[in-house]
């Protein structure tokens, strides 16, 4: 059975780098479906300024037309902060024996420390950590033994067992940021080209980000 693919994220708002990222793991690694997974209430951020409803229909206009995507809300429905680790024991729950593959980017990576329970997420998922030019990995500390113990270069070990591997893979990367973006907005800004044709649509038609929130 192939590997099913995990990408949290606020997604606010999702924009081309977010997809970029996806369709490329998700080819390159094989993963039969990759699930967008937007937080309902991120713990190690501000709230998103977009509440959950939009930021659910942003992303599911983004994704609609692209084989092997799907949304995945659950994050917006359960209550109390949206831990990852709660959500990989869910799917754990669901697919005892599937290989699944929870996807990073390195900031996340390296933050991964102030995340809750993280030590029980390799236990749950292999971490797919997309890599960025100019960002090192650790090599000491708790992500340093972390790699030492765990890292793979073979993307075969990701299909051959249910979790515990972290494979750092390089990504295109789109100098795009949803920060930057919701500036954009915020300043009545067109947002093409940054995001898709249907975010665009929606963003422009909802005024979410608007001058007088988008500055936090």
């Amino acid at each position: 059975m192939k590997p099913l693919g995990i990408f949290g994220g606020t997604f606010d708002p999702i924009h081309f780098g977010h997809l970029r990222t996806a369709f490329e793991l998700r080819e390159v690694l094989g993963i039969d479906e990759m699930r967008f997974v937007p937080a309902g209430s991120p713990p190690h951020r501000d709230t998103p300024l977009a509440d959950a409803r939009l930021r659910l229909a942003l992303v599911e206009a983004a994704i609609a037309d692209q084989p092997g995507f799907a949304l995945d809300d659950r994050e917006v429905h359960r209550a109390g902060p949206s831990y990852m680790v709660l959500t990989l024991r869910e799917l754990r729950a669901e697919f005892p024996t599937r290989p699944l593959c929870l996807v990073l980017g390195m900031d996340a990576f390296l933050g991964l420390p102030q995340w809750h329970e993280w030590r029980e997420l390799p236990t749950l998922a292999h971490l797919v950590v997309a890599h960025r030019p100019g960002w090192a990995l650790p090599v000491e500390g708790p992500l340093g033994g972390l790699l030492a113990g765990r890292r793979t270069a073979r993307v075969a070990d990701l299909h051959d067992t249910p979790a515990g591997r972290i494979l750092v893979h390089p990504v295109t990367q789109l100098e795009i940021a949803s920060t930057d973006l919701r500036s954009l907005l915020a300043a009545g800004q067109d947002p093409r080209y940054l995001v898709p044709e249907t975010v665009r649509t929606i963003l422009r038609e909802t005024g979410c980000y608007t001058r007088s929130t988008a500055t936090r």
